[in-house]
């Protein structure tokens, strides 16, 4: 891949996973990320406008509205791992096909007002849970099989904000599309 390919698909960088305990301070910035997350999507959407969220971000990549509706799809599937990790002993998640998840029917019937509104429930929920973890808590883990690995949950914190930024970065980028 070409560096302004990578930059296209990574416009943020590359996701980086802490191997060290996020302190409460690093978690509070994170936290703080994901909470302010739908609503910096909303004001991204209605920036780049109905038409444009029709052109994908990249060749290749996704639309704007697929974009979006991933984001729901993806970040409640992120809500329920962290409900499995805190009720269960590293317990193992169930992949998906994000592609295939993007190309089904609801995501073009779909508004993407559904998903906004969606995510923004779904933040409030996810960041009351997140401000309520002990530190053991943070320190729970959940099985990965599709890559092969455990992970915990403020390292799934730090991937999931990441997660965000990077599709927030993609919308942006139409904003300025021709």
């Amino acid at each position: 891949m070409s560096n302004s390919e990578d930059l296209l698909r990574y416009p943020i960088g590359r996701a980086v996973l802490p191997e060290q305990r996020l302190t409460p301070a690093e978690r509070a910035v994170l936290i703080q990320q994901v909470a302010e997350l739908p609503a910096q999507l909303t004001a991204t959407a209605r920036a780049v406008g109905g038409e444009r969220l029709q052109l994908p971000y990249r060749p290749g990549g996704w639309t704007g509205r697929q974009v979006i509706h991933h984001l729901a799809d993806s970040h409640m599937n992120c809500y329920f791992r962290y409900r499995l990790a805190l009720t269960e002993e590293n317990p193992t998640v169930r992949p998906y096909d994000e592609t295939a998840w993007a190309e089904l029917p609801d995501v073009e019937a779909s508004p993407i007002t559904v998903s906004l509104t969606l995510l923004e429930a779904l933040h409030s929920r996810w960041v009351t849970l997140l401000h309520h973890l002990s530190e053991e808590q943070w320190q729970r883990t959940f099985y990965h099989p599709a890559q092969d690995r455990d992970f915990r949950l403020d390292q799934a914190l730090a991937m999931y904000a990441w997660h965000g930024q990077h599709h927030l970065a993609h919308l942006k980028s139409l904003i300025a599309a021709d």
